[in-house]
């Protein structure tokens, strides 16, 4: 799969991606989901108490061993030792290592993901999501962020490190001389729309409500009727264990599944409900 996804992000077109994926008629439901381990996906904005605890939760605890990956933010956007501060705070414990690179060799690297063998728990963090994509995917660094969770780990996510975590990345568009963050009003673009897959036939979207995106997602659905369309707000999560999800926060989640919903091509869940992603219906 990690080759597949690499040769994809240099044009493989997404219909091979999906003719891959998609099960023969008949077959199993797949799993969408999680194997192992669990996910916290927030919509960007602040993370409010109750996220934070669930995440922290997830990882062991206070005193939990994590890695926090900035690498979505540009650089001098942030400081590693003011990040590992910042994070050491946040997350109750004093074992945060902060794992960056722009250097796709150093990625593959064993030495470069050494932090990652002994995490419990993986915290990505904002900014563009392409920046995540040419860095980490298809390498051994991506390979052990799925090795957390395959030992029962956690890895969360705000805004751009929420959208890696689905199959199908929107707001992808790199950078240029004119325009180094990229443009992320286009929901789909050619070269940067795979994401790391943790969650399968998915794409991810944030800041939905906040910043009036509630309708983004449809045309990606409508180009891509095998995907579901998640769309998180501010300061909310989804947490994913197996092939189901809760929503936590204080906002709402928008589901995009190509249906109409009186009227409207998406409908939100609310605080403490209950999805499953491969069934595609409310619990």
């Amino acid at each position: 799969m990690h080759r597949d996804k690499h040769l994809f992000r240099f044009g493989l077109p997404v219909f091979l991606l999906v003719a891959a994926l998609v099960p023969l008629r008949g077959a199993e439901t797949p799993r969408v989901g999680l194997a192992k381990g669990s996910l916290v996906i927030v919509g960007g904005g602040q993370l409010v108490p109750d996220i934070l605890k669930r995440f922290v939760a997830l990882a062991g605890g206070p005193g939990a061993n994590i890695v926090v990956i900035p690498t979505a933010a540009a650089d001098g956007q942030f400081d590693a030792e003011k990040e590992k501060a910042r994070f050491s705070q946040t997350f109750e414990t004093n074992k945060v290592t902060i794992l960056h690179t722009r250097d796709r060799n150093q990625a593959d690297s064993a030495a470069f993901v050494e932090p990652l063998r002994h995490a419990s728990g993986v915290w990505i963090g904002g900014g563009r999501q392409w920046r995540l994509v040419d860095a980490y995917l298809g390498t051994l660094t991506e390979r052990e962020i799925e090795g957390v969770l395959a030992r029962g780990g956690v890895v969360g996510g705000s805004s751009a490190g929420a959208t890696i975590q689905g199959s199908y990345l929107v707001r992808g568009a790199s950078g240029t001389a004119a325009n180094p963050d990229g443009d992320n009003t286009i929901m789909m673009a050619p070269g940067h729309e795979v994401g790391f897959g943790l969650i399968k036939f998915a794409a991810i979207d944030q800041h939905v409500i906040a910043r009036h995106r509630e309708n983004d997602l449809v045309a990606v659905i409508t180009a891509h009727p095998e995907l579901l369309g998640i769309g998180i707000d501010e300061s909310t999560a989804i947490v994913v264990q197996g092939n189901k999800f809760e929503v936590i926060g204080k906002s709402k989640v928008g589901i995009y599944d190509g249906k109409d919903h009186q009227g409207k091509n998406y409908y939100f869940l609310s605080p403490g409900q209950k999805f499953d992603l491969a069934k595609r219906v409310v619990e």
